[in-house]
């Protein structure tokens, strides 16, 4: 998709100019994908304010990068951050920006003298902010897969099964339909679910268990996010259906919250009043959500201190929990869109809570 690519890194250019630089050295392969397409695991990319591109990658991947964007010029090397960087100097470009926030310090260090190498902060982060169409269209098949999944295990779940079994059944269905997972899938039982990121084990679910499920499709390189709980068992017990009832409140919450322009930090403050309120203020301690797209956590992050505001067409998870130790948690997560005039749910599994086994 030439063209698409091509629009993306024209927004960057006249980021560029906003701040007075001639050219942008792009050293992350996920900042490179986003602004050429190529899917490689080494490149480099020099964006210039005239609008011109040049791409860098080693001989592993030159019919690749042909294939992949080929309306821009490639450079095949093993030392491309450093050739592009010295095209900066030979072409007397200016001021330059690169990736401060993830260029080592060694590298840094690399870079020719001569040019006014200035930190690009995290401008990529919000430029890649606001989703395009063809990001949405990815994340709204990432999600139905990662919903579809779940559907799949949901009758399988029952006592005696062990969390990294459910984990297996999980990956299995995303696999099936995807890329694969997004990220590490979570499957917390009993008073597992106390920890908000427990890696599953071999401990086998019990009746009467909560269990939690955090979990995520990924597709064309785009990452899903969702959580549910459930109960294994005939019936929920009154703690269990009280705890859920408030999470699941803190959730709308935050979604009502969500609007173009709205601080981040308030939409967070939404939910978490809704648990303060109830008493369990002390069992939520993570932010209420995140950006998703190329990267499982980008901006936007939904936190108490965070700087954000929200732009049109971005999507972010909302997720509160409350978690005890010792008895176990509940954790309610969805990626939505936020759009001018509404919030698109991107998954759609129920919220209600289930009981299954």
């Amino acid at each position: 998709m030439p063209a698409l690519h091509e629009r993306r890194r024209e927004r960057l250019t006249d980021v560029l100019t906003s701040v007075g630089l001639g050219s942008a050295l792009i050293t992350t392969v996920l900042n490179v994908r986003y602004l050429t397409g190529f899917t490689g695991s080494a490149a480099a990319l020099l964006v210039t304010v005239d609008g011109s591109a040049e791409i860098a990658t080693d001989s592993r991947y030159a019919l690749q990068v042909q294939q992949e964007c080929s309306d821009v010029p490639a450079r095949i090397t093993r030392s491309g951050r450093r050739e592009l960087a010295q095209s900066v100097c030979d072409q007397n470009l200016g001021a330059a920006g690169f990736e401060d926030q993830c260029l080592s310090v060694a590298a840094w260090r690399d870079l020719p003298p001569g040019v006014a190498w200035t930190p690009l902060d995290s401008a990529l982060d919000q430029l890649r902010m606001a989703k395009d169409a063809a990001e949405l269209d990815l994340l709204r098949v990432a999600c139905s897969a990662s919903d579809a999944a779940l559907d799949d295990v949901l009758p399988r779940l029952h006592a005696g099964v062990s969390e990294r079994e459910v984990a297996r059944w999980i990956d299995d269905g995303l696999r099936d339909r995807s890329e694969g997972p997004a990220f590490d899938t979570i499957v917390a039982s009993g008073p597992n679910g106390a920890i908000p990121h427990h890696q599953p084990t071999e401990r086998p679910i019990e009746h009467g268990d909560f269990v939690t499920m955090d979990f995520g499709a990924r597709v064309g390189g785009y990452h899903a996010d969702m959580t549910r709980t459930v109960v294994v068992g005939e019936v929920a017990h009154e703690w269990q259906r009280e705890t859920y009832d408030i999470v699941r409140r803190a959730q709308q919450a935050g979604i009502d919250a969500l609007g173009v322009g709205r601080a981040a930090a308030d939409v967070d403050a939404a939910a978490r009043e809704v648990i303060v309120d109830a008493g369990f203020g002390a069992f939520f301690d993570h932010g209420l959500g995140h950006g998703v797209g190329l990267q499982i956590h980008e901006a936007p992050f939904l936190g108490a201190t965070s700087p954000d505001n929200l732009v049109e067409s971005v999507p972010v998870t909302v997720e509160p929990g409350i978690y005890l130790p010792g008895r176990g948690g509940v954790r309610i997560e969805d990626t939505v869109v936020v759009h001018a005039d509404h919030v698109e749910y991107l998954t759609t599994t129920t919220r209600d809570l289930l009981v299954v086994g």
